[in-house]
């Protein structure tokens, strides 16, 4: 069976992670979302990955729920009669230690991985498409793509975590009318909305180059700097000064930033050492 999900992790440390149903517009099945989720988790134990791209193969990033789980939703045995639909998506984790059923999951793991995440889009994000993309860090999307909260098409809502990833991207009058009208963006679009970081024509390459730009920094000062943001964006003021001191104290005179100092006053290529990841 073809891989639902691919990893190329590349030498300087930049994991290629690919949605791979190409014939299916990498829509989402009860397996996708399984592969996604554990995509997500096998990078967050890797010492070497210092950043990740996430792009889908075939013509577009996602389409979203694949039609036939949706039809089984939608006919007479229905999601609570079903095993294969909405409980088996609805339900926790086994030993799951933090917030989030498994369909929110595959948007969450990567806003909680521990480095940059980039989505680089094409063709549609439609749906939990498009919560996928919202979970990453950055965005670089084609002009011409089309993204879209899509849910009320169905009359539903979005449910894949996007109470998380959308509020730290548009204001709530922009998250309602994206919610209750279910409109399509194009790439412009979307960037003028705040949906996306950046639009290129060739946003796999772009996302690339980025990914070289963060991977040749210190990985301890780029994970600090999204543990920074994720834990604070929201929070109070002393929650966010104190852990700014915190990890600032835990970086001063660290071997990767004695290499950062030297390399820059010595005009070379710094040679930084994978950061220790935790086993939980």
């Amino acid at each position: 069976m073809t891989e639902l999900v691919t990893i190329d992790v590349s030498p300087e440390g930049i994991a290629d992670v690919r949605l791979n149903r190409p014939d299916k517009y990498n829509s989402l099945t009860h397996e996708m979302f399984t592969a996604v989720v554990a995509a997500g988790e096998s990078l967050a134990k890797r010492a070497d990955v210092r950043v990740v791209v996430l792009s889908g193969n075939g013509p577009g990033f996602c389409a979203g729920l694949d039609m036939g789980n949706f039809q089984k939703m939608g006919s007479s045995d229905g999601p609570r009669k079903n095993e294969q639909s909405t409980p088996s998506l609805v339900a926790k984790k086994d030993g799951a230690k933090l917030p989030g059923n498994h369909a929110q999951l595959p948007g969450l793991v990567w806003k909680r991985l521990p480095v940059p995440v980039i989505a680089a889009i094409h063709g549609v994000a439609f749906g939990g498409g498009c919560q996928i993309a919202l979970g990453a860090d950055i965005r670089v999307i084609a002009p011409d793509a089309k993204m879209s909260v899509m849910e009320i098409k169905w009359g539903l809502i979005p449910d894949m975590s996007l109470t998380q990833t959308l509020r730290d991207l548009v204001p709530m009058d922009v998250a309602k009318e994206l919610t209750f009208t279910g409109r399509i963006l194009s790439g412009e679009e979307a960037k003028s909305y705040g949906l996306a970081t950046r639009v290129a024509d060739q946003p796999l390459e772009v996302a690339m180059e980025l990914a070289r730009e963060i991977a040749d920094k210190s990985p301890d000062a780029i994970r600090a700097g999204k543990e920074l943001f994720e834990t604070t964006w929201h929070a109070d003021e002393q929650t966010g000064l104190e852990l700014e001191e915190k990890l600032q104290l835990g970086l001063i005179g660290s071997p990767n930033q004695k290499e950062a100092v030297m390399s820059n006053f010595e005009k070379r290529a710094a040679d930084y050492n994978d950061p220790s990841v935790s086993a939980g």
